[in-house]
Formats: structure tokens, C-alpha cells, sequence
């Protein structure tokens, strides 16, 4: 598995560097959106590279944003806001229910603000960023998860850089957290022709035979998507009758 790209901001960064940083804020805090100009924090981006905030604050910054609270805490069930604020902000799956009860109770009890700052506060936070280190997706590394299922929940929330996050608004893990059972990895289910993604399907078919009895027989035929039309061909020669298409 290839180690995350991790970037941090040094005291010796020159311009280009800092838009390098403000830019990975973006796209992982964010959940990976298009930002316009007028989104952009233009004073939170000038703090920023005057060195008069850290990273760690600008951070805090975006995820308090009218762009970010609007996509998430405001669009989102309560538990897929939670979930993506483990992603975005301290780049792991939650672990467990108490975990995510507790982030709900806090939100509903305290505020947005505050659930935001608990995680940029917390100690976890601090090891794993730092002041100025961009957060990032580590939740693929078993340091990050003391338990096992968190390996597996990460692959749920964070599905590969065309993934744009606000696009799913319900919770993807409230099940399986839920009944601290373990998620189940899907592959990609892309119809790609010629390649192990391709869809295959079942063809149940029923024909007459004539022996010395005379009876039916049922024939079962595997094929992948792009064989159905001659499949379906050959058996209209042979006089068949198709009964079932289901997929496998």
C-alpha cells in the first residue's frame, strides 16, 4: 500500500508552497468539492501566509465555513455528519458507538463549534498533525485503528479520489457500527468488458427432449454482460425457453 503524500507547512515555505498547503486543506477537509473563488477564505488564506495562524487553525477555519456546515451538518443525517468529521478532520473511521454517541450528544448539547474543536483540540489530533502537517487519510494504516473493524470502515467513507463526499448525504456505517459488526469491502461494480468488474448473469432455461420418455430439462447458462445477446441468440435457435435472467 503506498504511504499517504504528508504535507507540512515549514517556517521556511515560500509562497507557492503555502497554496500548495491551503489547496490539500481544501480537498480533504472539504471531502474532495470544486471550490469557486467567492468560497475560497480569502482572509483565513492571507492569515495563513503571513504565518500569523498555523495550519492546524486554518483547518479549524474551513470546517467552521458556511461551505462546510452547509454540505454537512445542515444536508447530512446526524450520523454521516459525524462520520465524515472523523474523515475530514482526523482522517480515520470511528471506532465504535460510544465514539460517535458521544460526538452527537456534543453537537446536540454544545453546538457546531464545539463538536468541531473537539476534534482539532484533542489529543489524537495533536499526534497525528501536529500544528502545521495537512490532515490526511490514514485510516488505512493499523496505527490509526486499535480495532480491527476501523481497517475495514475506512474503505466505506473513503473510496478513492473521485469520490466527492457531499454527493451521499445518509450514514454509511450506522449499521455495522451500530451492532459493532465488521463492513463488508465491495469491489467496484464498473461493467469494464474483458475484465474481472464485468457483470455475469444466470440464464435458466427449460427444453423438451425426446427419448424413449419423453421429459423436460432445465439447463443453467453463466455469462458475462457482454455474451448475453448471442447466449439469448443460440438458445432462441434451439428452440429453448428462457425462464430466468437473474445476476451473480
Amino acid at each position: 500500500m503506498a504511504s499517504p503524500t504528508i504535507l507540512e507547512l515549514w517556517s521556511t515555505s515560500d509562497l507557492e508552497d503555502v497554496q500548495t498547503v491551503i489547496r490539500a486543506v481544501y480537498k480533504h477537509v472539504l471531502g474532495n468539492p470544486h471550490v469557486m473563488e467567492s468560497e475560497r477564505l480569502v482572509t483565513a488564506e492571507s492569515q495563513l501566509c503571513d504565518r500569523s495562524i498555523s495550519v492546524r487553525e486554518f483547518v479549524r477555519a474551513v470546517a467552521k465555513s458556511d461551505f462546510y456546515r452547509s454540505r454537512y451538518f445542515e444536508s447530512c443525517a446526524p450520523y454521516r455528519f459525524v462520520e465524515l468529521n472523523f474523515l475530514h478532520l482526523l482522517g480515520r473511521a470511528p471506532q465504535d458507538q460510544r465514539e460517535v454517541s458521544e460526538h452527537i450528544v456534543r453537537c446536540v448539547a454544545e453546538g457546531y463549534d464545539a463538536e468541531i474543536d473537539s476534534y482539532i483540540d484533542s489529543a489524537e489530533y495533536q499526534e497525528a498533525f501536529g500544528e502545521n502537517v495537512v490532515p490526511y487519510s490514514r485510516g488505512k494504516n493499523s496505527e490509526s485503528n486499535p480495532k480491527q473493524v476501523g481497517y475495514n470502515r475506512i474503505f466505506v467513507l473513503d473510496r478513492g479520489p473521485a469520490q466527492i463526499n457531499s454527493a451521499v448525504q445518509s450514514s454509511q456505517l450506522v449499521y455495522t457500527i451500530a451492532s459493532n459488526s465488521t463492513n463488508v469491502i465491495k469491489p467496484s461494480t464498473a461493467t469494464v468488458i474483458g475484465s474481472g468488474t464485468e457483470k455475469r448473469f444466470k440464464i435458466v432455461v427449460t427444453g423438451s427432449k425426446f427419448d424413449t420418455r419423453r421429459r423436460i430439462s432445465t439447463t443453467e447458462y453463466i455469462v458475462p454482460a457482454s455474451k448475453m445477446t448471442p447466449q439469448i441468440q443460440r438458445i432462441n435457435r434451439t428452440s429453448g425457453k428462457i425462464v430466468s435472467i437473474t445476476e451473480v
